[in-house]
């Protein structure tokens, strides 16, 4: 009786050393899939950052290197250091709050964006991709969760005035960069110095690709996509490239009161036609590129002359560099035949490419979508038609962004707003996306 006594408990014995590890292993995932961020903490947050800033009609200005600038980031480090995040600024005066990982041959998983506001902007943009971020960290670090990776939130310095510090992370921000007045009045390179940076010693600040294992940043979206189609989070599929031209018709000047109308060479006119052109063409393409004449200059410009030479503006943008060729080759084409018509000449002198298209990665698209899903949420796959550090950091590390909706589209003014609800979507959707990342395939 004994013999099976012992050997029903060494059996059982088996059993829990089998079992026992993959229970808990389960019990272990099962926790942190149910992890959700502070809502009312970040709330209160998002409201205190703004009053770095405010201005009476509800938005915020809060220039780079401005003094509310800076105040603000003494009150954004406060809030790392409450995370449990390690805290310096780099050289390019980047906020770098760290967290390590188990495993110190792996690199980090970074997280973040800016606090810098343009001139009379609102309360989200940027913002809540810091103060998530933050939360994110916190929320991780409360519930004791060991993440393999290190993980790092950023606050990059000056992101309206020309991604300063997402440039200075991979390499591209130049010397004579530094020498560009931002919109406080002080020099980029004054400015980081203000910050407690030093741009002498920006080479510090540039990581190699396999320096990071994935950058992720939940911002606003800058349009109206997602509040119009009711969608909660928007995943993006990359950051789209910018193209411009200046765009010249030649005709001829002459008497408004004598010229027959059939004798005209109405450079305006021509003008005209080719607006219509432009978008004709670029809606008639299948996709999400868009083609903007944002800009005309009518000479002599006067209300009885004719026309003779107008100047005017042709931005492209989509994901694809080929798709903006091809769009440029057909307005090009079009440009030519209107010309021909109308008498007048066309010459089109390109600019610059404003920015190359900044695809996100495959891997971090499918972890948002599937956080998504996992939390209820509706989601589609968009581009992003304005510029984000993103864009910078998916030069050099796998990169993901997070779109939340922004009533109306309005973004960049006093009249900004994303609620709540849809905030803490996004920033749930961080958290799960960022656990997600650090417990996928083994390094």
């Amino acid at each position: 009786m004994a013999r099976h006594i012992f050997k029903f408990i060494s059996v059982f014995s088996l059993l829990s050393i089998m079992v026992l590890p993959i229970f808990c292993l389960a019990q272990g995932q099962n926790k942190i899939d149910k992890l959700r961020i502070n809502a009312g903490r970040l709330e209160q947050r998002l409201e205190k950052l703004a009053e770095f800033g405010k201005i009476p009609t509800g938005g915020v200005h809060r220039l780079a290197f401005s003094e509310d600038d800076i105040r603000s980031r003494i009150y954004i480090r406060s809030l790392m250091k409450e995370a449990g995040l390690e805290v310096r600024t780099d050289e390019a005066g980047n906020i770098i709050g760290r967290r390590n990982g188990s495993r110190a041959d792996l690199p980090p998983i970074v997280f973040g964006s800016h606090t810098d506001t343009v001139p009379s902007g609102g309360k989200y943009d940027g913002a809540v991709g810091v103060l998530g971020a933050i939360e994110c960290a916190q929320v991780i670090n409360e519930n004791a969760v060991q993440t393999r990776h290190p993980l790092e939130v950023i606050v990059f310095t000056d992101e309206e005035g020309g991604l300063v510090g997402s440039r200075a992370m991979n390499g591209t921000l130049t010397s004579e960069a530094l020498k560009v007045i931002s919109l406080s009045g002080k020099t980029i390179k004054e400015g980081i110095l203000a910050l407690g940076g030093d741009p002498d010693g920006l080479a510090k600040v540039k990581r190699e690709k396999g320096d990071i294992r994935a950058f992720i940043e939940v911002h606003i979206e800058q349009g109206a996509v997602l509040d119009s189609e009711n969608i909660d989070i928007g995943v993006v599929e990359g950051i789209v490239g910018i193209s411009r031209w200046d765009v010249t018709f030649k005709g001829f000047s002459n008497h408004a009161g004598t010229t027959p109308m059939d004798m005209r060479k109405d450079a305006l006119l021509a003008a005209a036609y080719f607006v219509i052109v432009v978008n004709k063409i670029v809606r008639n393409e299948p996709g999400r590129q868009v083609g903007t004449v944002g800009m005309i200059k009518a000479e002599p410009g006067a209300p009885n002359v004719i026309p003779g030479r107008v100047v005017m503006s042709l931005e492209l943008r989509d994901l694809s560099e080929e798709k903006i060729k091809s769009l440029f080759k057909k307005i090009q084409k079009e440009a030519q035949a209107i010309a021909e018509k109308s008498g007048t000449k066309v010459t089109f002198d390109f600019i610059d490419t404003m920015a190359h298209p900044a695809l996100t990665d495959p891997e971090i698209r499918k972890y948002i979508a599937e956080s998504a899903e996992q939390l209820g949420l509706t989601s589609l796959f968009m581009p992003s038609g304005a510029g984000h550090d993103a864009q910078d950091m998916a030069k050099i590390a796998p990169t993901g962004m997070i779109f939340v909706p922004s009533i109306g589209g309005i973004s960049h003014s006093p009249q900004e707003f994303t609620p709540m609800d849809n905030i803490v979507n996004g920033i749930n959707v961080l958290l799960q996306t960022i656990l997600k990342i650090d417990s996928g395939a083994q390094e």
